[in-house]
């Protein structure tokens, strides 16, 4: 079975794949740490985010076991993965090892922001998390301040609103909901609800296969 997670920055997605990957026992492979890798090493080789040819040549060496940097998750990571991941060279080097991630046998879980749409679009799940952008700010801002981060819930939400505006209006691969996936709105709810929620939704598709 292939579970595939959609969603806007700091729904909370990411938590909700593993917590189900780890429910279902399938493997889990968060899609925009491919994006933040690349963006880490154009930076790394001393170039600018926008260079295409860069940013290609880097998605096209990536070594995958370079995944699990802690420091990939740091703030500024996110925004600087939104760039690369617009560059269509770069969507092309990485598309094929996403879709063999989601191939292996006995499924996956995939989560991103163009898996049910491009990446797995005959998933037999497909969900797409969301929130308000004022509650994924302050969930954000909670996060950078427990890390020890200097900022304000203001300008946690001017820069989600700016990454949401570049991932929805990029010309390949914008974020939008599949036709057939199923909309999970986190605004009001913790993880714990928000995972049954999660778990609600799959079963129901699970028992109409």
């Amino acid at each position: 079975m292939i579970i595939a997670i959609d969603g806007t920055a700091a729904a909370g997605k990411s938590t909700l794949a593993r917590r189900i990957a780890a429910h279902y026992h399938l493997p889990h492979l968060d899609t925009g740490s491919l994006y933040r890798a690349v963006a880490r090493d154009v930076i790394k080789a001393g170039h600018g985010l926008t260079d295409r040819d860069a940013a290609a040549a880097a998605a096209r060496r990536l070594d995958p076991a370079t995944l699990s940097d802690p420091n990939l998750r740091l703030k500024g990571n996110g925004e600087a993965a939104s760039v690369v991941a617009a560059i269509p060279e770069v969507r092309a080097e990485l598309l094929a090892f996403q879709r063999s991630f989601a191939a292996q046998l006995g499924g996956a879980i995939v989560e991103g922001r163009d898996i049910g749409t491009v990446v797995c679009p005959h998933a037999e799940v497909k969900i797409f998390v969301t929130a308000s952008s004022k509650s994924r700010a302050r969930r954000r801002h909670i996060e950078l301040r427990n890390h020890g981060v200097n900022i304000t819930e203001d300008t946690v939400l001017r820069e989600i609103e700016e990454r949401d505006r570049r991932d929805m209006q990029r010309a390949i691969s914008p974020l939008r909901p599949a036709e057939d996936a199923l909309l999970l709105d986190t605004t009001e709810l913790d993880i714990e609800k928000a995972f049954a929620a999660a778990l609600q939704l799959i079963d129901k598709v699970a028992v109409r296969r």
